[in-house]
């Protein structure tokens, strides 16, 4: 069995194999020829079917190939089965939609989806600091103190396929010198207002069980924390985002569009 394929092929061998296992048969040969872009690509394939006295299974998405192929198929007296065809026109009578018509499309999609979770594991990988000799391998810094959203928000771009760190800013912490030689547009700076990042802190407490009287919800502290954050932003010379009453996909929105004006420099 010969599979015809204007992408990698691997569907209509993954078909075949299905069958061939229905079979007592022994063991089917199988051979692919991918990548078929031209009327002469399908012609030779044929031609060396025909020689082996073979079958074949396609998988072409291109209209003008199926139509050659099936075409010379005949000439030749080669069986052939269309694998793609009938699916395609089963879902544009479903859908009420064209198909695209583009080899290869699949497997783009997976190549998304990897970098996804590649992502993803990114952002827990560096999150709140850790390994801060990583950082310069991240799209995006986000910086900012304590409750700000950072690693929602490192997570919602991982979503987006972007390797997204973070870095908490506290006074009694020097700031990584890797943080610092990172250029300007690569870091994302978080503020909000002390009154409810001071509500916030407290109901962070009482969910831990701890004392609301420690310095992590004190608010003289927070105003501290803020002021501190704010000079270390100025002095990296990112752009601030106050997430006060931001949901964190209104936050991430803004994110990507700096991320967005940076990548085109």
């Amino acid at each position: 069995m010969y599979i015809l394929s204007d992408s990698i092929g691997e569907t209509g061998e993954l078909v075949v194999r299905a069958a061939a296992s229905q079979f007592n048969a022994g063991r089917i040969d199988v051979r692919r020829i991918p990548y078929l872009n031209s009327a002469r690509d399908v012609e030779e394939a044929l031609l060396e079917v025909s020689a082996c006295q073979a079958a074949v299974i396609y998988t072409l998405v291109r209209p003008d190939l199926r139509e050659v192929l099936v075409a010379k198929a005949q000439e030749l007296a080669v069986v052939c089965v269309d694998i793609m065809g009938p699916i395609l026109s089963c879902l544009a009578v479903v859908t009420g939609k064209q198909p695209r018509l583009e080899p290869g499309l699949i497997h783009k999609l997976d190549e998304a989806y990897f970098s996804k979770l590649e992502a993803v594991e990114f952002a827990v990988k560096y999150d709140d600091g850790k390994q801060p000799w990583g950082l310069a391998k991240a799209d995006l810094v986000v910086v900012g103190v304590s409750r700000t959203t950072k690693t929602p928000l490192c997570m919602f771009l991982a979503h987006k396929g972007i390797k997204a760190a973070n870095v908490p800013l506290v006074p009694e912490v020097p700031v990584p010198e890797d943080l610092l030689g990172l250029p300007a547009e690569k870091v994302v700076g978080l503020t909000i207002n002390p009154s409810l990042l001071h509500e916030i802190r407290r109901e962070r407490l009482k969910t831990l069980g701890l004392a609301e009287g420690v310095d992590y919800a004190n608010l003289e502290r927070i105003y501290q924390e803020l002021d501190y954050a704010q000079r270390i932003m100025h002095k990296i010379g990112c752009p601030i985002i106050d997430v006060t009453n931001k949901a964190v996909e209104e936050t991430a929105a803004k994110i990507l569009e700096y991320y967005r004006k940076g990548a085109g420099k």
